[in-house]
């Protein structure tokens, strides 16, 4: 059932790409494929505990032999964790098949199929636990959304889409080579080849290869975060994509850097990630300063959410290197968070611009008289992203500056101003859009059923993660304390139970 999570999707992909031409049955088909793998998740998550919370890390697991010859097998692990971000991915999946259901005209078929392997690579690297698999499906993720990017995106698609392939497969060497790096020191020091997660976390290094080594990892996930100042992809890509693409680059493909981090470079290296803490933390509180200026100097709707996404994000990488409870919990609730918020966010913008046929603020003004349904979800969804109590960007915010605040707490100081800086950035984009004076275009209709019931489950999924997120910290859990304990440092800077 877990290489089925990732086999739907493929199956799924070239099954739309089959049917190229009768475009309405590709989207059904693309929206029920998504579908039955959410319904799989759910029976998986349900056939193995039966108890809430679940009460150990691992819920499923599958392990086959692959290549013998260099020990690669096909370890496919879920947890709590792989389980909270699966779900959030194959929920902005939907979103990105619905977002598309207009908006893609051309090649719609082949459209799907790319989203589709989109998605089915991200679930993988939810569940690879063999680096070689690991980094075979990270692949599989990037290249169909440099096509989307290429064939489907807006007026400058071609620049922003080999920006994208340069940075993520630059990445992707650097990942490559962190992860050969430790395959070969484990063989040095046991004899034995092999690429499973759990074996090479035991593995014992020198410090000075160990840094190196972590650094690589580091680098690959920090491009993917992304993290200032290897961050100069991202807005082009963002603004250039078309919705679905910039659904899914937000809510999910971010949330793979932060994953990678948390499951692979700081438990593989928790001495050497525990030295690197200052700096990372420091390129945290950069990303929270420099995104919410950038995004402040914006008048591209796009672009403001794209900057936005970066100084977000900072708060994750603060949150990984504090490494204590509240902290990591934090983190899980903000990648959760974020993905709802930014990709409903992206998907308004994308609305608007199907509308307005502009991404422009200046050119807008005045949208709340004529589409106020429209303009009520924007708001919703704008206070969400702030941090707005009640809300579950508050939630993941609060918390990561609770855990770090204890371990580091200048650098938490510093990374709360970021919050002033993103209520100015969003109050200016409600005033210059919502408000005002009528600017010269007008959107016509307000939403239809369908978007309407889109932006309902967004909304619905925020605002019950902000006032009952327990759930989510409950079967996240048991992997996060997991993971403290297999680095070993979970005792030092441990501040305490999550609430």
């Amino acid at each position: 059932m877990l290489a089925l999570l990732i086999g739907l999707p493929l199956l799924g992909g070239l099954l739309t790409w089959w049917l190229e031409g009768a475009d309405r049955a590709v989207r059904w088909v693309a929206l029920g494929t998504l579908a039955l793998t959410l319904v799989l998740l759910a029976v998986l998550w349900g056939g193995q505990s039966t108890a809430f919370p679940p009460t150990g890390a691992w819920l499923a697991e599958l392990d086959r032999a692959w290549i013998p010859r260099f020990g690669i097998r096909f370890h496919l692990g879920l947890d709590g964790l792989s389980l909270v971000l699966i779900a959030l991915t194959l929920v902005l999946g939907l979103v990105g098949v619905v977002a598309s259901w207009t908006e893609i005209r051309e090649r719609v078929g082949f459209f799907h199929f790319h989203l589709l392997w989109t998605v089915a690579g991200v679930v993988g690297v939810f569940l690879a636990l063999d680096l070689f698999l690991f980094f075979f499906l990270w692949e599989v993720m990037l290249v169909p959304m440099y096509f989307v990017i290429a064939l489907w995106g807006h007026e400058d698609r071609g620049p922003a889409a080999v920006k994208f392939f340069i940075f993520t497969q630059g990445s992707g060497l650097l990942l490559l080579l962190g992860i050969l790096a430790l395959v070969f020191l484990h063989h040095d020091a046991t004899g034995t080849w092999t690429f499973d997660y759990l074996a090479l976390r035991d593995t014992t290094l020198d410090p000075g290869i160990a840094f190196w080594a972590m650094l690589g990892l580091f680098l690959a996930f920090a491009v993917k975060l992304p993290v200032v100042p290897v961050h100069t992809w991202l807005p082009d890509a963002h603004t250039q994509a078309p919705t679905a693409g910039s659904v899914l680059l937000a809510g999910i493909l971010l949330k793979t850097g932060a994953y990678g981090l948390l499951r692979f470079a700081i438990p593989l290296f928790p001495e050497a990630s525990l030295a690197f803490a200052p700096v990372a933390l420091g390129l945290g509180v950069a990303s929270i300063l420099y995104g919410a200026v950038q995004a402040f100097a914006q008048d591209d709707v796009k672009r403001l959410v794209a900057y936005s996404s970066i100084s977000h994000m900072g708060f994750v990488l603060v949150g990984l290197y504090a490494w204590n409870t509240w902290a990591l919990q934090g983190v899980v609730m903000q990648m959760v968070a974020h993905g709802l918020s930014t990709g409903a966010l992206f998907l308004v913008a994308g609305l608007l611009q199907e509308r307005l046929h502009t991404r422009s603020m200046e050119r807008m003004g005045g949208l709340w008289g004529s589409v106020p349904r429209l303009s009520a979800f924007t708001l919703l969804f704008v206070v969400a992203s702030l941090g707005l109590p009640g809300l579950a960007n508050f939630v993941g915010e609060l918390l990561v500056l609770l855990g770090a605040f204890g371990a580091y707490p200048v650098f938490t100081v510093l990374a709360a101003l970021g919050l002033v800086g993103s209520l100015l950035y969003t109050l200016i984009l409600v005033q210059k859009a919502l408000h005002g004076p009528p600017g010269p275009l007008r959107p016509g209709a307000d939403l239809t059923v369908r978007e309407t019931c889109t932006l309902a489950v967004l909304a619905a999924g925020l605002v019950w993660l902000g006032l009952a997120p327990q759930p989510v910290f409950d079967l996240a859990g048991p992997a996060l304390a997991s993971l403290q304990q297999g680095t070993g440092t979970g005792a030092t800077l441990n501040l305490g139970a999550a609430p």
